[in-house]
């Protein structure tokens, strides 16, 4: 892992597309995350792009333009591997290739670049796309590296051992769904499955009625590695090509009901939504900070452990949920933010995450996912999901409106941003994710 600051992370660049100098804008010229889209209502291929300001950056539209002709050659065979329809090609090329099309493009998008003229016609407002998940997911793991969260669910389904003992040890996961993981904007019908009533023997089979966000951070693999090969811990994050915001859903009856001895199925098989935008680690080199595990806590085996990661292997990331009913939607209402969190909370690292995961010979390969698991902090408010936030449901969420909340009713929007901001860098911003709850199908069917 590196925090290695680089002329792409200088504060004071500029980029002749003028909204990426916006205050409080998610995609200045120090971030150039990627990403696939099209243009909205079109029959266009999708294609690779990058975010800048209010526009998009299009690769393939740059490279019939020669627009790379006075980069570096790896830079070009880069951006060559960008011309598809997903990012994985790129993705498999390693590290060396990601930061050399980061470059590359940050030198033709600054101030004073002499390609503006001819790259203007390869900007697209984002407000005219649409999105596409980034990468051909492979495989999807999701871990669960909140001890706060883990702690706070564990009470609700184990009063008397919310812990498990081998939490503080192993970064827990379980393998998920990949073909149900749709982009930002996915609209999906309220999940059926079995239940078991309270007081009840018989277990029934119906719509959830305790559906749920899980607030977590998505990362995305890029370079694999050979099965059987572990990879080590220090030179796992060589092997991520970024972060992105993920939404989790989940029918927390159908979960308490199915996940003892296997965990979770269909509780989480049904949806899962990411951002459309993947922010690179490079991008987020400044925003390093020390990881640490409390003292009088098991410290992680050799194998998950070093003086890089104590040393910079966290990342500051301020999370955000905000919640849209129906109501404040007919009402001309925006989102209310209901709670915040901060990625910096994680009890497990993305280099343990990565480096647990290969241990044992799993080969990771590019465009592969890891979910980390609901982020939440120390505190009541900094709660990831709506099981948390409301104490199970006993305590319900009161809305600003009036509207109460124990858990998602139908037609309910939940919307995730994040940030890292901090003096004498850039804000590094990831966008949005945003998801709606539609009514069972049998609902819609009776």
């Amino acid at each position: 892992m590196s925090a290695v600051l680089n002329e792409t992370h200088a504060p004071s660049l500029q980029s002749w597309v003028t909204s990426a100098q916006a205050v409080g804008g998610d995609f200045p010229i120090q971030n150039l995350p990627f990403g696939v889209f099209r243009r909205a209502g079109s029959q266009e291929a999708f294609r690779v792009g990058v975010a800048i300001g209010e526009q998009i950056f299009d690769i393939a539209s740059a490279l019939r333009a020669d627009a790379f002709a006075a980069q570096s050659d790896m830079s070009k065979e880069a951006v060559k591997a960008c011309n598809s329809a997903t990012l994985n090609t790129f993705m498999a090329l390693g590290m060396a290739h990601w930061s050399a099309l980061r470059l590359a493009m940050s030198r033709l998008l600054r101030v004073g670049a002499s390609e503006q003229t001819s790259l203007q016609a390869c900007l697209l407002p984002q407000a005219e796309a649409e999105y596409s998940v980034p990468a051909q997911i492979g495989d999807y793991t999701d871990f669960y590296t909140s001890i706060h969260h883990a702690t706070n669910v564990g009470k609700l389904f184990r009063p008397d051992n919310p812990l498990l003992p081998n939490y503080q040890w192993v970064p827990i996961g379980y393998h998920g769904r990949s073909s149900s993981i749709g982009v930002s904007g996915q609209n999906f019908h309220r999940p059926m499955g079995q239940t078991l009533p309270p007081g009840a023997s018989i277990p029934v089979l119906g719509p959830s009625k305790r559906l749920d966000y899980e607030l977590e951070v998505g990362v995305f693999i890029g370079s694999g590695n050979a099965l059987g090969e572990a990879v080590t811990l220090d030179s796992a994050e060589d092997h991520v090509f970024g972060l992105c915001l993920f939404n989790d859903w989940s029918a927390r009856d159908m979960q308490g009901w199915e996940y003892q001895p296997l965990g979770p199925f269909l509780s989480k098989n049904f949806a899962s939504t990411v951002s459309p935008w993947i922010v690179t680690l490079e991008a987020l080199a400044p925003y390093r900070c020390a990881w640490t595990r409390p003292a009088e806590h098991p410290q992680p085996l050799p194998y998950l452990d070093s003086p890089t990661l104590r040393a910079q292997g966290a990342l500051d990331i301020e999370l955000e949920v905000f919640l849209q009913t129906a109501a404040m939607r007919a009402q001309g209402q925006t989102e209310q933010r209901i709670s915040r969190s901060n990625f910096h909370h994680a009890y497990w690292s993305v280099s343990q995450m990565v480096a647990h995961h290969t241990v044992g010979g799993c080969n990771l390969q590019p465009g592969d996912l890891l979910g980390s698991g609901t982020q939440s902090g120390p505190l009541p408010n900094e709660a990831g999901a709506l099981i948390e936030l409301t104490v199970g449901g006993k305590q319900p969420l009161t809305l600003a409106n009036g509207e109460k909340r124990s858990f998602l009713e139908d037609h309910d929007t939940v919307v995730f941003r994040a940030h890292c901001a901090k003096e004498g860098a850039a804000r590094i911003g990831f966008g949005t994710v945003v998801g709606t709850v539609l009514p069972s199908r049998v609902a819609v069917e009776s």
